[in-house]
Order: C-alpha cells, then structure tokens, then sequence
C-alpha cells in the first residue's frame, strides 16, 4: 500500500467521523420530541424521527384576540359565553325579519309591536339584547312634544289627574328622549316580557290597569302614554311631578 492511498484513507476515515458527530447532534435535538423513541435503534430510525417530527409551534405572548399564553381560540369561557348569546340573538333576529318579510307584512301570525327595534319569538317572547345594543331614540319635534302634553294635561285636568307641564317633560325626556315609539329591549322588565314602552316608559299591565278612558288603547299613543303614566304616578307618588328618576 502507498503512502498516497494511506493519506487517502485517513481523509476518509475523519470525513466518517465528522458525519458520526453530526448524526449524534441530530439525535440529541430530536429525541425531546420524539417520546418512546429508543435511542439505540440507529442512525436510519434518527433520521427518519427528524423529518417525521416537528416542534410544537409557540403561541403569540399576547395578542388582541387571545389571551396570554392560550392558544388561539380559546380565550377567557364567561366573554365566549356572552359572545354566543349575543351572536344567538342576532341571528334570532335575523331569521324574524326573514320569516316576516317572505309571509309579507299582512300576515296574521307575524309578531307585531311598534316598538324601535323590538323583535319577537314564535312563542311570542321578546328577544332581549344586550344595553349596547339598545336601538338609538329618534326624537319628536319640540313642537309634537308639547302638543301631547297639552292634551294629555286637558284629559287630566278633566279627570282630576294631577301633573303639570315641567314635571311630564322632564320625567319624558329622561325615560324616552321624547321618543314615542322607545321601548326597552334589555333591563329586568324586558326579560320578564313585560318592556317599558312609550314616551313615559310604562310597561302593558301598568297601562292596562291606570289606562285613562276616553284616550287611545294603544300603547305607544302618546297622549295615552302620557296620561297612564300620570295617573299611576298619582296613584303612587302623589303626582308625576313628585317623580325624579325611574318610576
């Protein structure tokens, strides 16, 4: 044997080694990840662990819709609860007005109410939402405002109803924002099914019972608004004038 095919020999033998030395590497880095793998069964079953076997992929820290080391998804369980019930309600309300739309407005059995907004179940329950979600007030003008009141203060007069002009508007503005057709689609009453209805506020079985005779049976009428809730307040308070806040 020549001296060149011993130098040829002892090349290879190191080219051998430096391989066995990167094998081992490979083998430390993806034994964590490969549990049960035995760590005898050979450079052949390394390798194929290594490309089998990825590492798990690390979680954002933090980002705007997970939390803090959770995966993505999962978040905290009562804000995925209120998200579900709000989504449900949505797509409720959704499927009313699809339901009414293809009977078409004439149809006996589609829920009805003035009301801004109110939507209503099969069972005729009012689907609540959430106080966010309340439907925005649309004014009347300062000129029908007063109009009704005027009214509203002759049939009063008349039924010795006491209440004067500052004592309504103030306590109409508050509850309504002088919307007539306001009702309440997500305080204790609304889930009860009984919502606050009209420019005073007031819910069907108080306006059934202090109703004013000779005035409109319709809720949201509101000169028949204004002078039922008077006349409960009277019942109550004395007067609508001795009320300040919710009645």
């Amino acid at each position: 044997m020549t001296a060149s095919t011993h130098g040829t020999r002892r090349t290879l033998t190191r080219k051998v080694a430096l391989a066995g030395i990167v094998t081992a590497g490979a083998a430390t880095l993806t034994l964590p990840f490969a549990p049960g793998a035995a760590a005898d069964e050979g450079n052949h079953h390394v390798a194929r662990t290594a490309e089998e076997t990825a590492a798990p992929a690390a979680f954002a820290p933090q980002s705007p819709d997970g939390a803090l080391g959770q995966a993505p998804g999962t978040g905290d369980d009562k804000n995925a609860d209120g998200d579900q019930r709000r989504d449900d309600a949505k797509r409720d309300r959704a499927d009313r007005a699809d339901e009414r739309a293809d009977r078409g407005d004439d149809s006996a059995d589609a829920p009805r109410d003035k009301g801004r907004g109110a939507e209503y179940r099969e069972d005729g329950t009012l689907i609540t939402v959430e106080r966010h979600e309340q439907p925005q007030a649309r004014a009347a003008s300062d000129e029908d405002i007063d109009r009704w009141i005027d009214e509203a203060l002759k049939v009063m007069d008349e039924k010795g109803i006491p209440g004067s002009y500052e004592g309504i508007h103030r306590n109409l503005m508050r509850e309504s924002s002088g919307d007539p057709l306001t009702i309440n689609l997500w305080d204790s009453n609304a889930e009860k099914n009984i919502p606050s209805k009209g420019l005073l506020q007031v819910i069907d079985p108080t306006f059934e019972q202090y109703h004013v005779a000779g005035t409109s049976k319709d809720i949201y009428d509101p000169v028949a608004n204004i002078t039922a809730a008077c006349n409960y307040a009277a019942d109550r308070y004395g007067s609508m004038d001795n009320v300040d806040s919710a009645y």
